[in-house]
Formats: C-alpha cells, sequence, structure tokens
C-alpha cells in the first residue's frame, strides 16, 4: 500500500492540519473509504507508528484515512471547533475531491479507539446518511461517568485540564443533547438508514463498565449491534490485535471494488 500525507487547511477548524491516507494496491477505483479515528493522547500517525494497519490492510480494497481529531472528542464542542462536522462533511467531501472514492453512504466507513470510539459513534450516528458502517474498540463512551474519578488519578493540575476540557467540549459530563450517541441513534433508527454496528473492549479496560453500559443502552434502544469482550486492556497490544476484526466488518460492509 501506498501511504499519502496530506497537509491541509480546514476551514471548520480555522487552521492547518494533517491526514494519513493509505491507498490500496488492489482492486479498480473508484474505491470505498474507512475513516479510522485515533485517540486522546494520539495523532494521525498513531495507527500506522503503533500497529501493524499497513500489513493488515494489504488486500483490502479501499482506503485508510487517518486524520487528527486533536483533543476534541468528534464532537462539535461547546466552545471550540465543530470536529464532528470536520470530520464527517468536510474531510470525506476533501478526500472524494482529491482521490478516486465513491461519494455514496454506501461507500463510507468509521472506526477508532478510545476517544475515536466515541467519536465513531458519534460521527457514524450523527451523520447516518453519511456512512454504512462503525466500529469502536475501548469506547470512551463515559455513560457510567468515571471520566471525573479518572481524572484525580493525575493529580490537581490533571484533574482540572480534565474537567476544563469536559466542560469546552461537552458543557459538562454526562454527555447530553448533541453529544449523546444513543440519540443519535434513535434518529438513525426512526430515519431508517441506521449504520452497521461492531463495538469491543478489553475486559481489563478500565473503560469495560462505561462499554458495557453503552451495550446495555442499545439494547434496551433496541439498536442493533455486535458487542464483544476479550483478554486485554486499554493499549496497543489489544488494539493492534483487534483492528484486524474491525477491517473485516467494514470489508463486509462497505459496496467495494473488484
Amino acid at each position: 500500500m501506498a501511504l499519502t500525507t496530506l497537509h491541509w487547511h480546514s476551514p471548520i477548524l480555522a487552521k492547518a492540519t494533517t491526514t494519513q491516507i493509505l491507498l490500496p494496491d488492489v482492486g479498480e477505483p473508484p474505491f470505498a473509504a474507512l475513516y479510522l479515528l485515533h485517540g486522546a493522547s494520539d495523532d494521525s500517525t498513531s495507527w500506522l507508528r503503533n500497529t501493524r494497519l499497513e500489513q493488515y490492510a494489504r488486500a483490502l480494497p479501499f482506503l485508510i484515512v487517518m486524520p487528527d481529531g486533536y483533543r476534541g472528542y468528534y464532537s462539535d464542542n461547546e466552545n471550540g471547533p465543530a470536529y464532528s462536522q470536520h470530520i464527517g462533511l468536510e474531510l470525506p467531501t476533501m478526500v472524494e475531491r482529491h482521490f478516486r472514492v465513491l461519494p455514496e453512504r454506501n461507500s463510507r466507513g468509521i472506526g477508532g479507539l478510545s476517544m475515536g470510539g466515541y467519536g465513531a459513534l458519534r460521527i457514524g450516528l450523527g451523520y447516518s446518511d453519511r456512512f454504512c458502517s462503525i466500529h469502536t474498540h475501548s469506547a470512551a463512551v463515559w455513560r457510567a461517568s468515571n471520566y471525573y474519578d479518572l481524572a484525580k488519578t493525575g493529580g490537581p493540575a490533571h484533574e482540572k485540564m480534565r474537567r476544563d476540557e469536559a466542560d469546552r467540549n461537552f458543557g459538562g459530563l454526562p454527555m447530553r443533547g448533541k453529544h449523546d450517541v444513543l440519540t443519535h441513534a434513535r434518529r438513525a433508527r426512526k430515519a431508517g438508514n441506521l449504520p452497521a454496528i461492531q463495538m469491543d473492549c478489553g475486559t481489563g479496560d478500565f473503560l469495560l463498565e462505561d462499554n458495557r453500559a453503552m451495550h446495555a443502552a442499545l439494547t434496551k434502544s433496541r439498536i442493533p449491534h455486535t458487542y464483544h469482550e476479550f483478554d486485554g486492556g486499554h493499549d496497543w497490544d489489544y488494539w493492534d490485535l483487534h483492528i484486524r476484526e474491525a477491517l473485516a466488518f467494514h470489508a463486509a460492509n462497505l459496496c467495494l471494488s473488484k
């Protein structure tokens, strides 16, 4: 696969940003695209530096697009940039303008880990007319709201930073309104364009209870999805192992070239 690094200006973010794109070696254009999101402490290069993603995707006929989500949690911030619009609308438009990619719902998937897992749900469900498949690893859904308890473990300065971040991004916790993925899931189901959803989390992950709570909430709301728990924690060993299953999931749901 060929790797392309794009440095481009985002009018929505009002700044320059960087996106990594893996181009397929197989299939014929126009291609489908998977938008793969990083976690809160990472950047657009993290999936490439910490996993064997390029090796795993070698036989797959779709682009893998890895943007920089900064620490915006991929939602439209209460006091900051509109990250969901940036990733859900602006980024695909840019990719489809410069690459031979199908501009159709059934040719777009989205997934991510931790912060990016929440982002995949927020964007994929919030723009369910634009995405046909969603996957998450260790999603930072915070429905069990251990966010503030976790913030305390880093000391007063870290706690203040995380609280300020939650206020800036979401207007505090728990996530409500436009930030609540369950609300978006219900709307997508009502509109008849609910994407396929696959979620997983490690049994040693500090976000396990939050993911279990989200799974239970989706089940109670009769939102079709699959949810798996595997051995492992909140680390790259886990994500490197299970991104392979996520790639297969998207390959089964995207409209692919032959």
